[in-house]
This record gives structure tokens, C-alpha cells and sequence, in this order.
């Protein structure tokens, strides 16, 4: 039993080792992106054409019309952003979430679009035909910054492109009261006498660099494009596979959406559903890339208008805002190999949290759910350890009996075993059933938004990184000691100075998990070693009768 128990917690302590080193990385400095401009890194093929005539658009134009960086800017204050819209394509260039913060600067707004201080990200759109407008022509903007005014729902900004041969188009962006969705339309208008045909696209280019804190378990939690379709599901594309030509994404559709995905926060553009639409994704750049969708814009006849619109997201990847928003959106939230265990375990801390309004508490009541439903397991366990303890005496006089004769030991241990109906596998089970269970926290503490920067209690400002004073690392290690004390000594020595060594070495690794992950841990020994030592001094006292 002994051999077998070492096994696992060796193996659960591989499990913590590998945890802890990504851990480590995960609060590593990010290395600078490429501080290229924007402009610079796109060609001619920036501006996306369909692969098919979806309404008989013209060429895509040429590079002639593109606009230096350094074009005027407008800033739009809402309850929940604030963005910054560039006249070079009327695009959003920078955007800040007031309502989460800075990672490094909690005094500062978290920035999700950037236009170069740590990424290239902006969100583009345009037509494709010649002489009209894409992300490179020069709008007109609003004269001053604009603000969403008190008791009013949502704002418009509206941008005229130049006249192209007598078609008028105004790009109108909607901003609207506590949501993280904007409008985004094409007011099209031909004066010409020709109908007009084109298309328009709507897209976000990045760069490739991973996005800030997007480690975890020693690999990256997932940074770029992504896809759903009904038919498709859900399709992650990465980056280097857009590098090598290796990218597989839905190409047409008439339903889904397109989104750039990072740690916690996802930008996403959403066509309405049942409008035919094409999907893409390509570098067009040094470490430069671009995903979007082409929708057709109905046929605009001689003195006619039509429109085109889309919505946009950006903001945090709160999965029962997202399910609301669009089918299928809340699985860009990344869970990792475990998500089938992380789920349903977000799921429950999240009714928890309804009840308790803390995350803190919510992962105590999770533990001691835990508890309650692995009890019978834990008991039987607890048992078979309890038993393993009173025949301490037993075993030892064996060992001098048989002396260097393990094959001899073992046979007469397993009678005993089988005598005293002990299970030898029984201190192996709490620790297997651990691992996932573990594990599966640990990345929906690092994928959940809502538990960035979330508070306990005291000195606790957020479970999702490590604790300032290494206060509950330390109670950990020393619950763990005590733990260790409760079980039977293994009669190896070496065995037992490594189960002993234990409690050190994890309290080393714990001390830069985050801190919601070992207050859970914490609680978990707490009822552990009540539960084992009111079994034990019941299997003792009744040794002593018998």
C-alpha cells in the first residue's frame, strides 16, 4: 500500500510541480510586441475580397489610398468604454473597459483594442470595390470628443467617407448603456446612374504576440481567431497556423460569428443570422494578421439607399453575458483539457456566489460540497489508514523478523490485510479523485473573468493570483504536516522521509499559486483532518476493547 500511495502523491505533486512552474511563467514579465505601425505592416491584400462574387463587387483597390497613422482621432466615453475612433477608416483603434482594471496598475483601465503602446489590435471594416471606401480611407469625424449623456440609452457617431463617383457612405458606430456591444453600420447611398454592387467587411487585426497573463499549467491559455457555425461549432485557428497555410475555419455561412480571443476578454463581430456571409483569416504582415466576415449589401439602385450592419463585442468573457449575445459565444471562455470537470465546477461556484455575493465563500461552499459528495470514498479511506496506524506495532515487529526478506514481508502482509479486511488501495482514492478536481480549479480560476481581481476577505484583493503575505500557503503547509501525522508511518525509511518532505515541498510551490486555489486547498485539509481524526480515535478505542 505504502509503495502505492507514494506513487500517486508523487504524482500529484508532478501534477503541482507542473502547475506552479506555469504558474511562474504566468506572472513572468510578457516580452514587447513588434512595435510596428499599422499602416505600415499592410499591403495592397489587407482590404479582403470573397473568394466568391457574393454581389459583383469590382477589384479590391490598390494601396494608394491608404492614410498615414497619424490621422485624427476621437475619443467616446460610455458607463462601461472608452474608445478611441481613428478617421482612417473610421476604426477603433484604442478601447479601455472602465469597469476592470489594469493588470499591473489597478489605478488604470483594462485595454483590450490597442493601437501600439503594448499591441497592434484595432477592429476595421470597409467596402470592396474601387474608389470605395475601406479601412484606409480618411473619414470625416464628429467635431470633439463625445460622451454618453445622463439618462440616455445609447450615442451614435457618424463618419462621411468622400464622395467616390456619386455614391455617399456614412459609417455609423452605436454605443449603448451598459453593454459591451456596438453597432456598427454602412449607410450607403448611389447617386450615380448605375446600380452598385459591393460588399462589405468587417474585421479585427493583431498582432501574434500572446496576450498579457495567458499562461498557465506551462502552456499558453489560447490568444487568436476563432469561428462558430451550427454546422461547425466552434473552431479555434491559430496564428501559425495561419502562417503555414494550415488554417481551418468555416469559410461560408449563413449564420455564426468571428471573434479574436484572449485571457478573460474576446472581441467578436456577430452578422445578423440567416445573412449569407463569408469567413477569413490571413496574415498580411510581419507577425501581422487579420480575421473578419464579407457580408453582400443588397444591390443599391440609382437614387437608393441601403445599409449594412453588424454588432461588435469587446469586453470581458462573462459566459452568461456572452450565451445572451450570440449562440455559442460563451465557449470562447478557455478551460483547457478539463473543461468537462471546470464547467460544471464554474457553474456551481457561480450559484454559490449568487448566494453568498463573495467568490471566496463561494469556493469554501464548493469544498465543503466536495466533501459531502466524495465522504463515503474519504471515510472508507480514512478507515483502512486508521487500521493501517494500530498495526503499526505489528508490522514493525515484522520487519525485524523477516529482516531483509521483503518477498516474505509482503506475504505476510497481505495476510493481515486479508485478515483485518484493510483495503490496500484505500489511502490511494481521496488523492487520485484530487488531481482533476484540482487541476480543474486551477484553470477555472485562470479562465473565469469573474474572478479576476475578486476579493475575500482582509488581505485577499484577488483569488486569482498568489496571496501578498503567503498567509494561506503557509496554514496549508502546516494542515498538511498535521495530515501526514494522522497517517501510518511507512515502514520503509526512505518512504517516510519523502511523505514527510511533502508538506515543505508543496508549501514552496503553493505559496505562488493563486490564492482562491489554496484557500480551497486550505479548507480541504481543514475537514480532511477533522474527518480522519474522529475516525482514527474511533478505530483506536475500539482496538483497545477488543
Amino acid at each position: 500500500m505504502d509503495n502505492r500511495r507514494l506513487i500517486l502523491t508523487l504524482i500529484f505533486g508532478f501534477s503541482l510541480f507542473m502547475l506552479w512552474d506555469g504558474w511562474m511563467k504566468h506572472n513572468a514579465p510578457q516580452p514587447a510586441p513588434t512595435t510596428q505601425s499599422a499602416t505600415a505592416g499592410q499591403t495592397d491584400g489587407s482590404v479582403p475580397q470573397a473568394s466568391r462574387n457574393v454581389s459583383g463587387s469590382g477589384d479590391v483597390p490598390g494601396g494608394g489610398n491608404a492614410v498615414s497613422s497619424t490621422a485624427p482621432t476621437i475619443k467616446v466615453t460610455t458607463d462601461t468604454m472608452i474608445a478611441e475612433i481613428s478617421a482612417e477608416g473610421g476604426d477603433i483603434v484604442h478601447l479601455a473597459l472602465t469597469q476592470h482594471k489594469a493588470t499591473d496598475d489597478k489605478s488604470q483601465n483594462f485595454v483590450l483594442l490597442d493601437n501600439g503602446s503594448k499591441h497592434i489590435y484595432e477592429a476595421q471594416g470597409g467596402l470592396t470595390g474601387q474608389g470605395l471606401p475601406n479601412h484606409k480611407t480618411l473619414y470625416s469625424l464628429p467635431a470633439g470628443d463625445v460622451t454618453l449623456p445622463a439618462g440616455q440609452d445609447s450615442v451614435e457617431v457618424r463618419m462621411s467617407a468622400p464622395d467616390a463617383n456619386g455614391v455617399m457612405v456614412t459609417k455609423v458606430l452605436t454605443f449603448t448603456r451598459g453593454s459591451y456591444v456596438i453597432g456598427t453600420r454602412y449607410d450607403i447611398t448611389n447617386n450615380g446612374s448605375e446600380p452598385l454592387k459591393t460588399d462589405a467587411y468587417f474585421q479585427f487585426m493583431r498582432d501574434g504576440e500572446a496576450a498579457e497573463g495567458s499562461q498557465a499549467m506551462g502552456v499558453h491559455t489560447f490568444t487568436g481567431p476563432a469561428f462558430y457555425t451550427d454546422a461547425d461549432k466552434f473552431r479555434k485557428v491559430k496564428f501559425g497556423d495561419i502562417d503555414d497555410g494550415d488554417a481551418k475555419f468555416p469559410k461560408q455561412a449563413d449564420n455564426g460569428w468571428v471573434a479574436m480571443v484572449q485571457h478573460y476578454f474576446v472581441s467578436a463581430i456577430i452578422p445578423k443570422q440567416g445573412v449569407e456571409r463569408e469567413y477569413f483569416a490571413r496574415k498580411i504582415g510581419n507577425n501581422l494578421y487579420t480575421a473578419g466576415v464579407i457580408l453582400p449589401v443588397p444591390e443599391v439602385a440609382p437614387g437608393q439607399t441601403q445599409s449594412i450592419s453588424t454588432e461588435l463585442y469587446t469586453g470581458p468573457q462573462i459566459q452568461d453575458n456572452l450565451k445572451a449575445i450570440a449562440p455559442g459565444l460563451e465557449l470562447v471562455v478557455d478551460y483547457g483539457w478539463l473543461t468537462v470537470i471546470a464547467a460544471p465546477l464554474f457553474w456551481v461556484l457561480q450559484w454559490f456566489h449568487s448566494l453568498t455575493g463573495n467568490w471566496g465563500w463561494a469556493i469554501i461552499m464548493v469544498t465543503i460540497s466536495l466533501k459531502l459528495i466524495f465522504f463515503p470514498l474519504s471515510a472508507a479511506s480514512y478507515k483502512s489508514m486508521a487500521k493501517m496506524r494500530t498495526l503499526g506495532p505489528r508490522l514493525q515487529r515484522m520487519k525485524e523478523q523477516f529482516g531483509d526478506d521483503k518477498v516474505k514481508m509482503q506475504q505476510e502482509m497481505m495476510k493481515i490485510y486479508k485478515t483485518e479486511k484493510i483495503n490496500p488501495l484505500g489511502g490511494c482514492l481521496p488523492i487520485l479523485v484530487q488531481i482533476p478536481v484540482f487541476i480543474a480549479l486551477y484553470w477555472v480560476l485562470l479562465g473565469s473573468v469573474e474572478m479576476r481581481q475578486a476579493p475575500w476577505l482582509g488581505w485577499i484583493t484577488d483569488l486569482s493570483v498568489k496571496d501578498p503575505y503567503f498567509i494561506l500557503p503557509i496554514i496549508m503547509g502546516a494542515s498538511m504536516l498535521i495530515q501526514m501525522k494522522l497517517n501510518p508511518t511507512p515502514p520503509d525509511p526512505m518512504q517516510a522521509k519523502i511523505m514527510m518532505a511533502m508538506p515543505i515541498v508543496f508549501t514552496f510551490m503553493f505559496l505562488w499559486f493563486p490564492s482562491g486555489l489554496v484557500l480551497y486547498w486550505v479548507v480541504n485539509n481543514v475537514l480532511s483532518i477533522a474527518q480522519q481524526w474522529k475516525i482514527t480515535r474511533m478505530i483506536e478505542s475500539g482496538a483497545k476493547k477488543t
